[in-house]
């Protein structure tokens, strides 16, 4: 079993809720040459990780010409075990191109199979992930170490007290953000300087938070995922919707309170973290920014790197 592959495909949150299994495996398997099937954005974020000795970003192929070659390409891998932690129809229909190799995942057939039962649907991806791994032998998950995840944010020129908003969220999920008059009012009244974190998309929304609270500093479009976690370890707390930069600054132990509504259930898929809290309100709309602020005044305040 010296060549072992691992499938995650995305999105990113799923990909960040992946680092404890990632280093599972690799603790499992100290001295085996271990393969990523991803996609072209998380194979450079990973790309620097402990885990993986190799990366391939053509797991989601859009052509027939495309799967073909990664057909060949698994066939010709010689992997003696694989790690399903996709679970998707599509990469369950590529254990027919493994049709040797151990399998862990919920294809049928599969030598390590995890049904797709109800039970399995009630559990959170990373706890649905650990029963998965347990199928298949592996019972030890050490904290992953995230210390390759960084970069250096001097430039930003921040000031050494601030506070970490994520107003954005994927665009076809609208139901899944806290209104930006709500971020803007919490910005306003925040005792320390909100700094705005987002994509190129969410620089109107940094706009209408800076227009009420000037003091707010906005980096939207300015920062990688590994400068995000960068800041994260240094900010007093972070406030964000349910998107994948909140599952990263979670991760990294930053005081984190996530805010869900009802398009998502946080009992599937919340962030995990040493100081991470979720608050939940249906419609979120009409959450306040009065309650938000509470809660954040009771985060965790342990279990931060900084």
């Amino acid at each position: 079993m010296s060549r072992i592959l691992v499938i995650r495909l995305g999105a990113l949150g799923d990909v960040i809720q992946g680092f404890g299994p990632f280093a599972a495996i690799r603790a499992h398997h100290p001295a085996a040459r271990i393969t990523l099937l991803t996609t072209p954005p998380y194979a450079r974020l990973l790309g620097a990780a402990p885990w993986f000795d190799a990366i391939w970003d053509d797991g989601r192929p859009r052509t027939l010409r495309g799967l073909a070659s990664l057909a060949r390409r698994l066939a010709g891998a010689g992997f003696g075990r694989v790690y399903d932690l996709q679970t998707s129809n599509r990469t369950d229909w590529y254990r027919a191109l493994l049709p040797r190799a151990d399998w862990s995942g919920t294809a049928w057939g599969a030598s390590h199979r995890h049904p797709r039962s109800e039970a399995r649907r009630a559990l959170h991806t990373i706890d649905r992930q650990r029963v998965q791994l347990g199928i298949a032998g592996i019972s030890d998950f050490p904290a992953p170490d995230l210390g390759w995840l960084a970069e250096d944010v001097a430039g930003f020129g921040l000031p050494p007290a601030y506070a970490l908003l994520v107003p954005g969220a994927s665009p076809h999920r609208p139901g899944k953000r806290w209104p930006t008059a709500c971020f803007a009012r919490f910005a306003g009244e925040a005792s320390l300087p909100c700094v705005i974190l987002g994509g190129p998309p969410e620089a109107g929304i940094a706009a209408e938070i800076r227009a009420a609270a000037p003091g707010a500093i906005d980096l939207t479009g300015q920062t990688s995922l590994p400068a995000i976690a960068s800041l994260a370890r240094g900010a007093a707390f972070a406030l964000g919707n349910d998107t994948g930069p909140t599952h990263l600054i979670a991760a990294t132990g930053c005081p984190t309170l996530a805010l869900f509504g009802a398009d998502s259930d946080p009992a599937l898929c919340a962030p995990r973290g040493p100081a991470t809290q979720v608050l939940r309100h249906i419609p979120l709309g009409d959450l306040t920014v009065s309650q938000v602020a509470a809660a954040v005044s009771a985060l965790p305040r342990s279990g931060s790197p900084r």
